[in-house]
């Protein structure tokens, strides 16, 4: 009987012990970091991963950072918003979604911009180039503090696009930058902006033919049972940003402050190396899936590049600041 009642004091003990522990780990975070993304097991994911377990040690577990991936915090513009507001402390995504708020980003979406997701890289992270974007919406709320290159933007709709003439008159799901707008019109497309929590119940009912994404969305959101033919043309590269709300940082103190920034640079690299390994295994599981991934053929190709290549100046021809930006990035492209 003693046996038992020893048994059962030790095991009240150690979940005692237990609970201490973890009211203790919880009672140390001073602060909170909720840091959303609209996407899931991809490389936005693998950055605030890795970013979370970074900062909470950097801090001492003074800031816990917690992950809302697949848009749980709501839509990409509901974000955004939240970010600017303080209500959430961290948003990451495509830079095109943050054009109605500096519409300077938009021209990272300019078609023919990159040569491939390696030039894209190294253009962003030119340090002059990759300071001046992080800084850009800093007077609309927004501090950045890492930039990606996701990968290389791709079009896949439920009728397969296997040469140019098939994006004819066909809606296509676009991040809704005027870029890409008028870049799906010179394909005789239109674009249609959509969050991408609503693109596969839009393709499952018709509202849209088709969507343009990384390889790895449609591999992460199984979208093999909606599209299975994802066409390569290499004309635009995927930029994404991490952003902190400047309300909630301003209330950090300053020792706190600086390791928010420091780390999402920190972790940057290490992103984008682990990105370059997650690429190359994607399109095997893309086959996988019952899918195939098509490149355009070189005609079409030459035709596309053709079309393509006066969008970006005639859409900021009347917007200064926007071209002046297209111009900056342009000289950068050059330099690699």
């Amino acid at each position: 009987m003693r046996g038992v009642r020893r048994s059962r004091w030790c095991a009240a003990l150690a979940s005692l012990v237990l609970w201490a522990a973890f009211a203790a780990q919880a009672a140390a975070a001073e602060f909170v970091m909720k840091f959303g993304i609209a996407t899931i097991n991809e490389t936005q994911h693998q950055f605030i991963k890795m970013y979370k377990a970074a900062l909470e040690e950097a801090t001492g577990g003074r800031i816990e950072v917690q992950l809302f991936p697949a848009s749980q915090l709501g839509t990409i513009q509901r974000e955004i918003e939240g970010v600017q507001f303080g209500s959430i402390q961290a948003y990451m995504g495509p830079v095109d979604f943050f054009v109605g708020i500096e519409p300077r980003f938009g021209v990272f979406s300019a078609p023919m911009l990159f040569r491939d997701e390696a030039h894209a890289t190294a253009v962003v992270h030119d340090p002059a180039l990759e300071q001046k974007m992080l800084g850009l919406a800093e007077a609309k709320g927004l501090v950045g503090m890492a930039v990606i290159v996701p990968g290389v933007s791709h079009y896949a709709a439920r009728h397969a696009l296997m040469r140019l003439a098939d994006f004819q008159g066909k809606k296509l799901r676009i991040n809704g930058s005027e870029l890409e707008r008028a870049k799906m019109a010179k394909l005789g497309a239109t674009g249609v902006a959509m969050a991408l929590s609503e693109v596969a119940p839009a393709l499952d009912q018709g509202v849209i033919d088709g969507t343009i994404s990384g390889l790895s969305i449609f591999v992460s959101m199984k979208m093999s049972n909606l599209v299975k033919v994802v066409t390569v043309t290499n004309d635009t590269m995927l930029v994404s940003i991490a952003m902190v709300s400047k309300r909630w940082l301003d209330g950090l103190p300053p020792d706190l402050r600086k390791k928010v920034i420091d780390t999402g640079l920190a972790i940057q690299p290490k992103a984008q190396e682990w990105e370059q390994a997650f690429n190359k295994d994607l399109e095997k599981q893309w086959d996988a899936m019952g899918g195939s991934v098509h490149p355009l053929p070189a005609e079409d190709l030459a035709k596309m590049r053709t079309l393509l290549l006066p969008v970006g100046d005639e859409v900021t021809k009347d917007q200064p600041q926007v071209h002046a930006m297209l111009e900056e990035v342009r000289k950068v492209a050059e330099k690699y």
